[in-house]
């Protein structure tokens, strides 16, 4: 082959190879991103059903202390049970969430109000379970909200926006921020009891 001809060649060959490779990375990238996000939602999810797992013996224990705080057993049963059913959108379900956070903050703000609750050793177990939950809710709500910030900024920063546009891949995914419901894990003296 004629040395002459192979430089142009492998020129054409190049500027038309190297968008189709573009193309082929930016997208298969966006894929990536975006399987990432559901698989990080389903961390999420996996964590946010151990709380209401715990929820209804938290709310066994303090209901054989404190059975007169029935509104607040009550509504702390009712989201949970509204929480546990919402498949929707992450929107829908943050929103439901932090409802929850608020009122099993009410709960433990009631529990402070009956010492021999807080001295129960099976609540003290549950709280601090409820604790780590927290903890885990939280580290998998950053990894899914990284995940969400990543496919954004890959949909909307040039020039993978333009593989985004035209493979119809939208800048979406709501961020997930929800309060953890208690932040300390409870301080036991197991001398005193």
């Amino acid at each position: 082959m004629n040395h002459s001809l192979l430089v142009p060649l492998i020129v054409v060959a190049g500027v038309f190879l190297l968008p189709v490779i573009f193309v082929i990375a930016q997208y298969n990238a966006l894929v990536g991103l975006r399987n990432y996000i559901r698989e990080s939602w389903s961390n999420v999810d996996t964590e946010l059903k151990r709380r209401y797992d715990l929820i209804p013996n938290l709310v066994a224990a303090v209901k054989g202390y404190a059975a007169h705080e029935r509104a607040v057993l009550e509504r702390v049963t009712e989201l949970r049970n509204r929480c546990a059913a919402n498949n929707g959108p992450v929107a829908d379900q943050s929103r439901d969430e932090v409802q929850l956070v608020d009122a099993l903050k009410q709960l433990l703000v009631v529990v402070e109000n009956y010492p021999q609750i807080k001295a129960d050793q099976n609540f003290l177990k549950l709280q601090t379970e409820l604790v780590n939950t927290e903890d885990r809710i939280q580290a998998a709500r950053r990894f899914y909200n990284g995940n969400v910030r990543d496919y954004r900024n890959k949909c909307e920063s040039f020039p993978s926006n333009l593989v985004a546009n035209m493979f119809s891949f939208k800048a979406e995914g709501d961020f997930f921020s929800v309060p953890p419901s208690v932040k300390e894990v409870p301080n036991v003296d197991f001398a005193a009891t």
